[in-house]
């Protein structure tokens, strides 16, 4: 079994609870913040949704220029704009890193900001922090915005204190 083959695995799986706490985002809530510093619930989803789609096509190259700076996600517009997005992003990510073998995973990729070298690491370990766990970091943050807006919040990694997939 290759390396890519574990981390297709998880992305398979976490998709599925990801894919859960989306669809609870409430469409008349689009635009609610919990603070003015934070983007939207809906700029959240939508990042959320898009993300593992285009980190992963980017870490499949050698390195990446981010350029002058973060560009905040746009708001969806319906709940199926959302869901969809997000099925054609980790089909997206399925797609770009399944072409990856051990070596290419071990080889030092790159992430630059102009002439500064921000990131140079193995591959696998940015797709380990930014690809994965960057998604579960934003799901977290997610599940709180859904719990302040009184949202049930679906079980993640065990029950939540409104769903217990074991009871």
């Amino acid at each position: 079994m290759a390396a890519i083959d574990a981390i297709l695995g998880e992305i398979e799986q976490e998709s599925k609870v990801t894919q859960r706490v989306l669809e609870r985002v409430p469409e008349d809530k689009y635009t609610w913040k919990p603070h003015d510093k934070s983007m939207s619930i809906g700029q959240l989803a939508m990042h959320l949704a898009m993300a593992q789609g285009r980190l992963a096509e980017i870490v499949v190259k050698d390195s990446h220029d981010i350029g002058p700076g973060f560009s905040p996600p746009p708001v969806p517009d319906s709940r199926k704009e959302l869901l969809d997005t997000f099925s054609q992003s980790t089909a997206k990510a399925q797609t770009a890193l399944r072409g990856l073998d051990d070596a290419k995973l071990g080889a030092t990729w790159t992430l630059t900001k102009g002439d500064k070298v921000l990131i140079a690491a193995p591959r696998i370990g940015f797709i380990r922090s930014i690809v994965l766990n960057h998604m579960y970091h934003h799901r977290g943050q997610l599940s709180v915005y859904l719990r302040l807006l009184n949202v049930p919040v679906p079980s993640i990694y065990g029950p939540s204190a409104d769903e217990n997939p074991f009871g």
